[in-house]
């Protein structure tokens, strides 16, 4: 496994994220355990979940396997009682959770006010049964809230040793640059990392997110690399019968279905699986840290793997670009 620090920060964590929205609804508790086992295993230190996730709901596009007992905080739940079997993987793990959705129906339980901030660490925090969290993320920017109150609520869990290292998710660029400046003229490091959607065939963030986010030192996680399952060679699955796309993805997978057919074909030419592919050209792009991967079974965690040590030369990443055009960074994308 390879490590790279995260940001500007000296945390250093794997150039593979564990993502687990999947754990609960979608994995049962046991498999999900020992999914996490075998990614340290294979030297995967860093972890993704949210105090949202375990809900019936699910992942967008995806039945839940079963929602007996399903509920928000589920995942934290799966991860901390993992923790608890064996504390030695708790500090073998850079843990990183978010805040920003409703918990409930009752005022003030979700968003990024200083009390929600506040209350919702500390039920993560009781849920992963930890003592700190290594990477506190905003789920989303809360425009109704200022950032001298966001800030000082990040502050106040910093200087409890509560949070040690502050991100955000879905933000754009200027809100990026907003928060680091205000978190700067307050002294504070700031955030050290952004969690947005990037993948071959979604890469808006090339506009202004990711230059955003390497001016500042900030650290991209891609979610959804695969652009939910498009780009895991689902036109091959679909001639096996192992796997049919509905809903929203069939109608992206219609819509582009050439561009995808191309992109599975120069993955047979090169012999490697299309996740792969897509996961190595992320891990190729400047500022990405590490792209989240949602494994299902080992054998998927192995896969993913292979991506670290897979080389895109130079041909292979024009003929990527042919497919899927990308942006240039902005005002030169659509101005002189």
């Amino acid at each position: 496994m390879e490590y790279t620090h995260l940001g500007r920060s000296g945390l250093k964590v794997s150039r593979l994220c564990l993502g687990t929205m999947n754990f609960g609804p979608l994995t049962s508790p046991h498999e999900a355990q020992a999914i996490m086992d075998h990614a340290h295993e294979l030297g995967i230190n860093f972890f993704d979940t949210a105090n949202r996730y375990g809900r019936a709901d699910g992942p967008p596009g995806q039945a839940a396997r079963s929602t007996a007992g399903a509920h928000a905080g589920w995942t934290e739940e799966i991860i901390g009682d993992w923790f608890a079997g064996v504390p030695s993987r708790r500090e073998k793990t850079v843990l990183a959770t978010k805040v920003y959705g409703d918990m409930d129906e009752w005022p003030n339980s979700g968003r990024l006010s200083a009390l929600n901030i506040r209350r919702a660490c500390d039920a993560s925090l009781r849920r992963l049964k930890t003592d700190y969290i290594d990477l506190y993320q905003m789920h989303h920017v809360d425009r109704d809230t200022p950032w001298e109150e966001i800030w000082q609520a990040m502050e106040v869990l910093v200087a409890q040793g509560k949070v040690l290292y502050v991100g955000s998710s879905n933000f754009a660029g200027w809100h990026i640059a907003q928060a680091n400046d205000v978190a700067a003229a307050r002294g504070l490091f700031g955030l050290v990392s952004e969690q947005s959607i990037y993948n071959l065939m979604t890469r808006e963030i090339e506009l202004e997110v990711l230059p955003a986010a390497i001016d500042y030192g900030v650290g991209v996680i891609p979610w959804s690399p695969l652009n939910g399952g498009l780009l895991g060679g689902v036109l091959r699955k679909e001639r096996e019968g192992a796997r049919r796309a509905s809903g929203r993805a069939a109608e992206a997978l219609e819509a582009s279905r050439d561009r995808i057919g191309a992109y599975e074909d120069l993955c047979d030419e090169l012999g490697e699986e299309p996740a792969n592919v897509a996961l190595a050209w992320l891990l190729s792009r400047d500022g990405v840290t590490a792209p989240i991967i949602g494994p299902r079974t080992h054998d998927q965690l192995d896969d993913a793997k292979r991506a670290i040590d897979l080389p895109l030369d130079g041909d292979v990443l024009r003929r990527i670009e042919e497919i899927f055009p990308g942006y240039m960074t902005a005002p030169e994308h659509y101005a002189w």
